[in-house]
Order: C-alpha cells, then structure tokens, then sequence
C-alpha cells in the first residue's frame, strides 16, 4: 500500500491488553518496560481515520455524542480510555440490526446503534461508508446498513475459538474497496501452529 495508517483500537488500552495476553507476551519475550513504553505509544495513536473526506474509520462505531467530526480532532492526546463518552464509543460501540437509534451494549460499556443512526450520520457530515472492526465476522467482512456500514475483521480463527475468516480491505484511488480474503486454518493447521509455539 501506499499509505498505512494504525488506528487506536479497544486493546491499545493497558487494562484490556493486560487481561488479553499482550503484556504476558511483552514480558516473555522482552520485558515489562517493553510493555510500558507500547501503551505509551498506544496512548497517542489517533482514534478515527477519513480517507478523502468520504469514508471515515474507527474500531468500533458510532456515539451519541458525535455532533461534529471536530470533536474528534479535539481529542487530546496522550489518553487513556475513559469508561464513557466520545473515545469509549468510537473504540467500543457496535452496529445492531434489532437495535432502534443508540441502546446500551450487551459488552457492558458503550452502545449499539442502528441502521438509520448510520445512515443520518453519512448524511449529515457528507460521507458514503462506515468502516469498522471490533466483531467477529464469519467472513472476515459484513455490510451493515444497506453496505454504508462494514466490519472489517482481520484475525482468522479468532483466539483459536472461532472458525471465522479474516479480511483486509484496500480502497483504490477512485474509492473502490475490495477485500482480500484471510482462511481460517483447519483444526490440523492449527494443531502444527500450536506444536510451533511449543
């Protein structure tokens, strides 16, 4: 690609990605101060991404609070995540199909939105797509209101739990997006995996 942006996700955040297996990791293989110094970095990564003013970004999704793309720029950083608000809905909340405007989340933190709260905040702030991750998807990507929302999930095999596919997607100069797809393993791929980590 030519531009590669990272965009902060509900695990750049130290009291997820510690219970998550990531400071385990950093402390196998490196040490705690190599944990540290990434959640400092994670702290500073930008929350939403709008690729030529028509396709906006984030983790999770919409918040009631978003009122205008500004208030994202006004985010400052470095943060943490707080357990309510703008950045803990742009980093947890989650499209629902049963849902009607904003509901609380089953996860226990932020919100789940429905088809027209997509649709009105394409409208309002002149946007075609809604691009976010923050779900398992069987395919690797869902459309969601009527394809101006997809969840674009790049894990396959999700925690060795899931049989789900994974997925990229490129966005091409004329605003294009096509996916490439990631294969679950099989059950015997992912035994050799786990014998390689041994």
């Amino acid at each position: 690609p030519e531009n590669f942006f990272i965009l902060r996700g509900n695990h750049e955040a130290s009291g997820i990605n510690r219970i998550y297996g990531f400071y385990d990791e950093c402390r196998r293989r490196y040490n705690v101060k190599m944990w540290k110094t990434f959640c400092n970095v994670f702290e500073c990564l930008p929350c939403t991404a709008v690729i030529d003013d028509k396709i906006i970004c984030m983790h999770g999704g919409l918040s009631p609070e978003l009122l205008s793309l500004d208030q994202i720029s006004n985010i400052r950083r470095p943060c943490d995540v707080p357990d309510v608000g703008l950045l803990c809905d742009l980093l947890w909340s989650d499209p629902d199909a049963q849902t009607t405007g904003y509901q609380h989340n089953d996860r226990g933190v932020s919100y789940t939105f429905s088809s027209t709260v997509v649709q009105e905040f394409l409208k309002k702030h002149d946007l075609d797509l809604v691009v976010r991750a923050h779900q398992v998807v069987e395919d690797g990507y869902e459309f969601f209101a009527g394809r101006e929302l997809v969840t674009v999930f790049s894990a396959p095999n999700y925690c060795g739990e899931f049989d789900n596919a994974g997925a990229m997607m490129t966005v091409d100069d004329t605003l294009m997006c096509s996916f490439q797809i990631l294969k679950p393993a099989t059950a015997a791929q992912q035994r050799q995996a786990q014998k390689g980590r041994k």
